[in-house]
């Protein structure tokens, strides 16, 4: 052979080569990103890459005993009866559809109490999904931020965070401690083109570890994404870079990944860097940097329980004495088996872009709708929910009488649809028994997954329109019975004056006789 012939064959192998690495590299693409499918006629909507199989009858009441129900319910959201509710918007925790897969694992279930395989399996899970070795299970997530308060918060230490959230601050200040937040200014402001608004001030992390000294600072959490800020994402870039920092002060980093997979999705569409890795190389990737990793399961695969996990057994070790103290044995931690097999499936079904896809595409959805139509929305939208920035749908409710849960009832008046308060209701009040107002009076309308249909995302609109245009009948509310913890899950609220009954006369008389047929009686 001369030196020719060689020099083809080896550039026809090259190329070869070539050709299957790009063939390979488009079908991880394809695999791992949503697809895009255009209309001919038609709107751009989202389309669902399910189908339907196991349906659930709702009730949608009229007005009239809408108003009583949220009146019976302290002002309440979470006093509603289910039954009552048209579309339950509260949360997204423990209440998104299982694929068929879920539920026929289910059936598999070891209930052994000790070596369980169920266990095994959600182990194996982990580790295909995050590469970790070590597991932790607790029976949901905000148990797994107690196991971690518990672990490391002593009295005078703070635990520093791009934001709080609600149970995550009431662990560390029940034990003694303080919650510092280090989001970015652009975290807080509500509508902008920022496509990570989650991230961590650098600079003031730094700062803030210097001033209160490394051995002082019981961890660094991530939220991602960030809850009570619109369910807005964390870059990989930021992510990674509070990592290094922690690193570099000998600082234990955490991640709270409830909401990984919405932020996983942005991270996707929005991060350069992102764009033509797969999911499960990002999930990897920051199991690889973060010390801790938990989350509840409610969120993160679509089932029940929590999990703690890491890379070093020399964390998990440290946390393993609270499980069986606060939550059961090493193999179960409180949580039922089946959903444990039901958690093991829907982690690995996390990686799959075609079904993270569907709950953001919803909520973008819903969140464009009511913009267009003028709404105040916190834009861009993000994961978990579309939310209304109520300090300006209801300018003339001040803070003390707590217009975003002032909203979240006559939506429910409005509609039957029950959203969550995200605003000073939900903030604990000042060690001197102030008021602590809330940065940002949100209401979330949470989106399940895989839940609702397209048409019932669009009564939600329509109705909130509705309500938009009649805004300024919508009054404030004031505190019957207060509970000194967590007082947004059970505490009851009065209305200032008699708006509600005028909300609804108003809505009676725009929409006519609209669901009285169906509710009468022949004589």
């Amino acid at each position: 052979l001369n030196i020719k012939t060689v020099t083809v064959w080896l550039f026809g192998l090259l190329l070869q080569f070539f050709i299957i690495f790009v063939r390979s590299i488009n079908t991880n693409y394809n695999r791992f990103i949503m697809s895009k499918v255009r209309f001919y006629k038609e709107e751009q909507i989202p389309l669902e890459m399910h189908k339907v199989r196991v349906v659930q009858k709702l009730t949608l009441l009229p007005v009239e005993e809408r108003l009583k129900k949220i009146q019976e319910a302290g002002n309440n959201t979470f006093l509603l009866q289910n039954k009552d509710v048209y579309m339950d918007m509260l949360t997204d925790s423990g209440v998104n559809a299982m694929s068929d897969q879920q539920v026929a694992s289910m059936g598999i279930a070891d209930d052994s109490y000790a070596g369980s395989e169920t266990f095994n399996r959600v182990k194996a899970a982990i580790y295909e999904v995050f590469g970790t070795e070590n597991v932790l299970p607790a029976h949901q997530g905000r148990a797994a931020e107690n196991i971690l308060a518990e672990a490391y918060v002593r009295p005078g230490m703070v635990a520093l965070m791009n934001f709080h959230f609600t149970t995550t601050k009431a662990h560390i200040t029940r034990l003694g401690g303080e919650v510092v937040e280090l989001i970015q200014k652009k975290g807080l402001v509500p509508q902008s083109d920022e496509p990570f608004k989650g991230d961590m001030d650098l600079d003031a992390l730094k700062a803030t570890i210097e001033k209160y000294g490394p051995e002082n600072v019981a961890f660094v959490r991530v939220e991602a994404g960030t809850n009570l800020i619109g369910g807005q994402p964390v870059s990989l870039e930021n992510m990674l870079a509070v990592a290094d920092i922690c690193h570099d002060y000998g600082v234990k980093s955490v991640l709270d990944a409830s909401l990984l997979q919405d932020n996983v999705y942005f991270m996707k569409t929005r991060e350069a860097q992102c764009k033509f890795m797969t999911t499960k190389q990002i999930y990897h990737l920051l199991a690889d940097k973060m010390d801790i990793i938990y989350f509840s399961g409610r969120k993160l695969g679509f089932s029940r329980g929590g999990i703690i996990t890491s890379h070093n057994s020399k964390y998990t070790n440290e946390m393993m004495e609270y499980i069986p103290l606060y939550e059961g044995f090493l193999t179960y931690g409180g949580m039922e088996v089946r959903a444990m097999e039901a958690m093991a499936v829907g982690l690995v079904e996390s990686l799959d872009m075609e079904y993270i896809s569907q709950g953001p595409e919803f909520i973008n959805y819903l969140v464009n709708e009511l913009d267009k139509y003028g709404v105040p929305m916190i834009k861009p939208a993000g994961g978990l929910g579309a939310h209304i920035n109520c300090s300006e749908f209801v300018p003339h409710i001040p803070h003390e009488q707590y217009p975003a849960a002032a909203v979240a009832t006559a939506i429910y008046i409005a509609s039957g649809v029950r959203g969550m308060e995200r605003g000073t209701l939900s903030e604990q009040r000042e060690p001197d028994g102030t008021e602590r107002f809330a940065e940002l009076e949100l209401m979330r309308l949470a989106m399940p997954r895989r839940v609702f249909t397209l048409s019932q995302v669009k009564y939600c609109a329509d109705r909130i329109k509705w309500l938009y245009d009649n805004r300024e009948l919508i009054g404030g509310l004031k505190w019957v019975e207060e509970p000194k913890v967590l007082r947004f899950f059970f505490g009851r609220l009065g209305e200032i004056g008699y708006w509600q009954e005028e909300l609804a006369k108003k809505f009676r008389e725009d929409f006519g006789d609209s669901l009285l047929s169906l509710h009468c009686h022949p004589d």
